[in-house]
């Protein structure tokens, strides 16, 4: 059986602008901006939640399966997928479209000017959860809004239990549609900000947003994380790195971790602490795929990590 992992498929183009945005910006001029950044320093990474999540999961032995939309300009990220064995079955391109891509560029401060375009993200609606087959478990991640909307009710209907992660995609969404997807998950996703914004539109509270799923979880970063599940709050720890070198992704290993311990019936102390070993693995490497793990590997520093095995 497989994972199906609903989201975006996404390049990311960094470049470093050395100097500081400050000293290029007029605050009286604000009204009439027209400013342009030397930046010599680029690079392009894959990313995108969707396949971001699946990279992860695949590396523990998970099995995979993105359900995207990607552009015109698909090539070069279809021929990194058939490398790293990961399955394109129920990525649909758009040819009428660019895939999704941000644009970002950093000054000496890491203060961020990002642009992103959504391109085929906008054509979510047009993969059906329905299509797909021997799927035992499922996640929503940020991806087009129809077809967020479309694909809960899609895993609902079909009985697959997933994961609503709404993460950067949730502003997109009142109050009345996020009480609606709670009632369809069977867990939920967010990070500490996301929760709070999850409770403000909802008129929810944590607790009684965890009494409508199997398990509610919080990222927090460095603090991190909280599990609400089976009527207990559990406070599972960051695991440290000894290289803190780029958080993008971060979030999208943990959820990885998350997955394969669903799949598995791992208890959720297990869970949330597998998952947090992933995050502090991504956070010492640049980019959402740029990091390696065996599951041996991943075995021996869980171990010295908590003091146990996981596998």
């Amino acid at each position: 059986m497989h994972t199906l992992i609903c989201g975006s498929i996404a390049y990311d183009t960094i470049m470093v602008f050395q100097d500081h945005f400050k000293h290029h910006i007029l605050p009286d001029k604000l009204h009439v901006l027209n400013v342009a950044f030397l930046v010599p320093d680029m690079r392009r990474e894959f990313g995108g939640c969707a396949a971001n999540i699946a990279y992860n999961l695949n590396m523990l032995g998970g099995n995979p399966m993105i359900m995207a939309t990607a552009g015109n300009d698909f090539q070069p990220y279809a021929y990194r997928l058939e490398k790293l064995n990961l399955a394109k079955t129920y990525i649909r391109q758009i040819n009428e479209a660019f895939t999704a891509q941000a644009f970002i560029t950093t000054d000496l401060d890491d203060n961020q000017i990002t642009a992103f375009h959504p391109g085929a993200m906008n054509f979510s609606h047009y993969n059906s959860v329905k299509e797909a087959k021997n799927i035992s478990l499922g996640i929503i991640a940020p991806d087009g809004r129809e077809g967020m909307i479309a694909h809960a009710r899609e895993f609902q209907e079909c009985g697959i239990p997933f994961i609503f992660d709404p993460g950067q995609g949730l502003p997109m969404f009142n109050g009345d549609e996020l009480i609606d997807f709670v009632a369809k998950a069977d867990y939920i996703a967010v990070n500490d900000y996301e929760g709070q914004l999850l409770q403000e539109r909802t008129k929810y509270t944590l607790s009684e947003l965890a009494d409508n799923v199997k398990a509610l979880i919080i990222t927090k970063g460095a603090q991190g994380s909280t599990i609400y599940a089976e009527g207990r709050q559990l406070e599972i720890p960051c695991v440290k790195s000894d290289t803190i070198i780029d958080p993008t992704g971060c979030g999208d290993a943990y959820r990885a971790g998350l997955l394969y311990g669903i799949a598995h019936d791992m208890d959720w102390q297990t869970t949330g602490q597998l998952a947090s070993l992933l995050g502090a693995i991504k956070i010492a490497h640049r980019g959402g795929q740029n990091h390696r793990f065996s599951h041996d590997e991943i075995d021996q520093l869980y171990f010295e990590a908590f003091g146990n095995r996981i596998f």
